[in-house]
């Protein structure tokens, strides 16, 4: 048995490491599609934030001609000098850089002048505070534009992905305009631009977080789809290696049998020449000594034990050498009477009772008559030798449009548990002077008619026989 089940181990083996194979490629592709989505969420990130950088300097470019052309001349020419603390010029200043700028996503302006003093800003509360551009400030003066994103929130929220807010920040000169100027557009000022950046990482997020959801349902489809298939899989593949080995087994067994039938054939040709002579010797001698002395009844003894040993060997040869049936038409009823005829003198003598309850409409079947008699006549006698005091014997036909059923039941003590699985090997019995080759018998014949034979413990007591035949025969 563990031999067997060592083998129907190694046969799912391969499947085993397909399965683990795929769920292993599926957990891969699921962790690579969301290493990608975050290198992808990264780059479009990037990209945005580049893109805001460069949409920041055009604007500063715009805001710059438009400060310089209508205001800074303008005012130079009207008023002699620039200077924002007067209220006036701040409020034109503001009219020319909010015009310039409407429309556009700009969440700050400060303009610098050249000693890191605020001279302009949206906020009028900053306006005179000095040192608030730090290096970007000092960059911006030597002619560089810088950025610097500014983001805030949780280490999570940032590590993620998703900060509360966002905001990038940019530095570059306020330069003279370059006809206007005999330097070549010499640093004016600093401005500053801040934009708010949330949204558009907002929706970046959103993106990434819909692309991962959607490869968390597609991979968990696929999973749950294919779990079910290799949860089909193992079973077939279980059912196929368990269907291999009961095969394996009956092969086994048809083997081995085929040698015992061989040698049973062969010893028991040899014995049966010598028992007829022994037989029709006892015969002879019976009669002679009727003469002498009747009492005598050794030779009587001699003859009986001769015809139970000859019985003894016909089983032998009809197990080992079962013949293949004669199909003709028969009915299932006729047979089952003539063994209950068959059987009535011993019947009534020994206590039996047979109740009957055949269907109507049992159809006549193709089979050989003679070898369904010699089944049934095999289980009636077994179930009287259940019951040696006598009993009830049911027997009961039903039928179906291709099959007939036959049901014996008797009231013995049935079939002990630990003796299920071998009262069909050959030469098993629990009977003092049985050859333990009737069931097997039986067994042959109705698997020869291409029918099941089955044997089961009844709820209250006894046992019950069933026996399904077709109704045809497939040639």
């Amino acid at each position: 048995m563990l031999k067997n089940f060592q083998k129907s181990e190694e046969s799912i083996k391969p499947f085993r490491l397909v399965k683990y194979f795929t769920f292993t490629s599926l957990v891969v592709i699921f962790v690579g599609t969301l290493v990608l989505s975050l290198l992808n969420t990264h780059w479009a990130r990037t990209v945005q934030q580049r893109k805001s950088e460069e949409y920041a300097r055009l604007l500063i470019e715009n805001l710059n001609h438009q400060v310089f052309l209508q205001f800074i001349i303008p005012v130079a020419l009207k008023f002699g000098k620039i200077q924002l603390s007067d209220e006036k010029q701040f409020d034109y200043m503001d009219k020319v850089v909010r015009s310039t700028l409407y429309s556009f996503k700009v969440d700050m302006v400060n303009i610098f002048d050249m000693n890191n003093t605020i001279s302009y800003s949206f906020d009028k509360t900053v306006v005179g505070k000095k040192d608030f551009g730090g290096k970007a400030y000092q960059d911006a003066i030597s002619g560089k534009s810088t950025s610097k994103l500014l983001q805030r929130g949780n280490w999570l929220e940032i590590f993620f992905g998703f900060p509360r807010n966002s905001k990038l920040i940019t530095f570059a000169p306020l330069r003279a305009e370059k006809p206007l100027s005999r330097i070549s557009g010499p640093v004016l000022g600093v401005v500053e631009i801040v934009q708010d950046l949330s949204e558009d990482y907002k929706a970046i997020f959103d993106f990434q977080i819909r692309v991962i959801g959607t490869c968390t349902v597609v991979m968990g489809l696929l999973c749950l789809v294919l779990f079910f298939v290799v949860r089909r899989g193992e079973r077939i593949t279980a059912r196929r290696a368990l269907e291999r080995l009961r095969l394996q087994g009956q092969l086994s067994r048809a083997q081995h049998l085929s040698s015992l039938g061989e040698m049973v054939a062969g010893i028991s040709h040899e014995i049966r020449n010598p028992l007829g002579i022994i037989k029709s010797s006892s015969e002879l001698l019976e009669k002679k000594m009727a003469g002498f002395d009747p009492s005598n009844g050794i030779p009587a003894i001699i003859t009986e034990e001769a015809d139970r040993l000859n019985n003894i060997i016909t089983d032998f040869l009809n197990f080992a050498k079962p013949r293949s049936p004669h199909l003709t038409a028969c009915s299932i009823v006729d047979v089952l009477e003539k063994n209950i005829t068959f059987l009535s003198s011993q019947i009534k003598e020994e206590g039996y009772i047979i109740k009957k309850h055949y269907d109507d409409n049992t159809p006549e079947i193709t089979a050989d008559s003679d070898m369904l008699y010699q089944a049934f006549l095999n289980i009636i006698l077994n179930a009287m030798q259940a019951m040696p005091d006598g009993g009830k014997i049911y027997v009961e036909i039903s039928s179906s449009t291709d099959t007939v059923t036959i049901n014996f039941e008797d009231e013995g003590q049935g079939i002990s548990e630990d003796l299920t699985d071998k009262i069909w090997d050959p030469f098993f019995t629990t009977k003092e002077r049985g050859t333990g080759l009737g069931l097997g018998i039986v067994k042959n014949i109705i698997e020869s008619h291409g029918g099941k034979v089955h044997i089961v413990n009844r709820t209250d007591c006894g046992a019950r026989v069933t026996v399904e035949i077709p109704v045809v025969q497939e040639v």
